[in-house]
């Protein structure tokens, strides 16, 4: 869902054509959904194989690549160059609330776009759950005739933009760049951008595809430019576009104005991240000697200049970015260059800042991962290591139910299925996560459970069962030995979200004969706390701006 960006051949001379490659590599790997082979991004890049292995090679070493046997797979990690924007524009931040309220409100998703060129990009969804719901994702990009945010849009582009849409459309007359979404009659879209501009909203009667109806306003920032567009989203089974209007459009202009308030008094949401740590090029000389001439330097150089940029940095002078990332100022003002020329950086004056299409790098297909498949690939190197089975478990009810699940090749090994559920308090897994509810939460899930004995070593005492879960609060881990089912013994940790507050857990299991449980907590429980940080630090950085589904 992109637009294409300039070519190699019209770069500056500055210009750093590794990190030019990268990106490319990048781009083409979200816009494949997250995942490609080896050969395939050879063939689409045109690249040399040592070229593309080298580049995976870095960027599998900066955590944005995984590299699964001939596949290439985005990484959570990778997601830090979106939330870079997304944090430096601040809208999902002080927005995302009161549309999240509005959808509650309505029983409608709702998103916010904000223009980018000639289209717009997503950048907050809240969708409502049913059998017909929307699948946009952060970071789509779609053309602006084809929406109604970007009917609004185009109702105060000024006689450039006008001059570019037209120029696009003639080279690009069916909407290729746009994945082949078909343009409305140009005359008809600028016919309705000039009744948006009249009555302050548009309406998307099935533009973007069959049976799905938007209604759409401006959201302007205190100097009055419009910054980004809300939009209620419906099905043509709930309404027609006049009784989407006539019925959403009152409520829609109370969330507008509530809005403009919070850009206008942000009431503390303003607070400045803290500033990338510096450095940068001890990290990469460090990667260089381990990798050798597998490791691209100023790709990875190139890329860390996004991340740069945030919260309190929307705009940065080039001295502020050498001093961010450690950069030497010649080598910070090459990278920008070559991010200005590629469409993600626009600079103003002496100041730069990050474009909406930085969404483009990886946020579309990320967006949608789920905790279970951030947790994989840390289950299959804890297997690796320990070499007994590993599981991911949330909380449901007073029953724990496993998401994800890594077994070992034993000959006698824990069999169990993702989809399989447990009682809670008898369950390492479901330990950790009793011990992390507020206690009288706790307490009241305690009584309510059937406490039975599924073996004759099982606690089923309230009182017993109450301080073994304080004990556990307090420790951090919880092991049980032989209570779920006989000779089986296991060690939970819990993996936690940006809160702070236990969102799942992480477990080895094993058979009582494997490791006393002395050597579980001297062997196993290290490498089980190394794993559920790792979890957490993929799951912090994916989950920023987007809900990440624990089940």
């Amino acid at each position: 869902m992109a637009v294409t960006t300039p070519t190699h051949d019209t770069a500056p001379a500055e210009a750093v054509g590794p990190l030019m490659r990268g990106i490319s590599v990048l781009r083409i790997i979200s816009e494949a959904d997250g995942v490609m082979t080896v050969s395939e991004l050879v063939r689409s890049t045109g690249l040399a194989r040592s070229t593309v292995d080298r580049i995976a090679a870095t960027l599998a070493r900066m955590g944005y690549l995984r590299l699964d046997g001939h596949r290439v797979v985005l990484a959570p990690r990778l997601m830090e160059l979106g939330n870079a924007y997304l944090a430096a524009v601040r809208l999902p931040r002080l927005l995302g609330p009161l549309a999240e309220k509005l959808a509650d409100e309505l029983d409608e998703s709702v998103s916010l776009a904000v223009p980018d060129r000639d289209g717009i990009r997503f950048v907050h969804q809240t969708t409502r759950r049913r059998a017909m719901s929307l699948t946009l994702r952060i970071g789509d990009l779609l053309p602006a005739e084809r929406t109604a945010q970007g009917t609004v849009f185009a109702a105060y582009w000024s006689e450039e933009e006008w001059a570019h849409w037209h120029a696009r459309r003639t080279a690009d007359p069916h909407g290729r760049a746009f994945e082949e979404r078909a343009a409305e009659d140009a005359p008809a879209f600028v016919e309705s951008a000039a009744e948006a501009r009249a009555q302050g909203w548009a309406v998307d009667d099935q533009l973007i595809e069959p049976g799905l109806i938007a209604l759409a306003l401006p959201v302007r920032a205190p100097d009055g430019e419009v910054v980004c567009a809300v939009s209620l989203v419906s099905h043509t089974s709930r309404h027609s576009a006049e009784s989407l209007r006539e019925s959403l459009l009152p409520r829609a202009r109370d969330a507008v104005a509530a809005m403009e308030q919070r850009l206008s008094h942000p009431a503390g949401e303003d607070q400045a991240d803290e500033p990338p740590a510096g450095g940068l090029a001890d990290w990469t000389n460090a990667s260089k000697q381990e990798l050798g001439a597998e490791f691209v330097e100023s790709l990875a150089r190139g890329l860390t200049v996004i991340t740069a940029f945030g919260d309190g940095r929307a705009e940065l002078t080039l001295a502020a970015v050498a001093e961010a990332t450690g950069l030497a100022r010649a080598t910070a003002r090459r990278a920008l260059i070559t991010l200005e020329h590629l469409g993600y950086v626009e600079a103003r004056e002496r100041t730069f800042r990050l474009t909406p299409s930085v969404l483009a790098l990886g946020c579309p297909p990320l967006s949608r991962t789920t905790l279970s498949e951030i947790a994989s690939p840390h289950l299959v190197a804890l297997v690796q290591q320990v070499h007994d089975s590993a599981s991911l478990a949330v909380l449901d009810g007073d029953a724990i139910q496993y998401t994800a699940r890594v077994a070992t090749g034993r000959i006698m090994s824990v069999n169990i299925q993702i989809g399989t559920r447990f009682p809670a308090y008898a369950a390492s897994m479901g330990r950790v996560l009793l011990a992390g509810l507020p206690p009288q939460e706790r307490a009241a899930r305690l009584e309510r459970t059937e406490r039975r004995a599924l073996t004759p070593r099982t606690v089923t005492g309230l009182p017993e069962l109450e301080a073994v879960l304080e004990r556990v609060a307090q420790e951090g881990y919880a092991l049980v030995d032989e209570e779920l089912e006989e000779g089986l013994r296991s060690l939970a940790v819990p993996v936690r979200d940006l809160d702070g507050q236990p969102v799942a857990a992480v477990n080895v299991a094993m058979h009582s004969s494997r490791r006393t449980v002395q050597q579980c907590l001297a062997e196993v429980l290290p490498e089980l706390r190394a794993t559920a940080a790792g979890i957490e630090a993929d799951l912090h950085i994916a989950g920023r701006f987007t809900r990440i589904p624990t089940a």
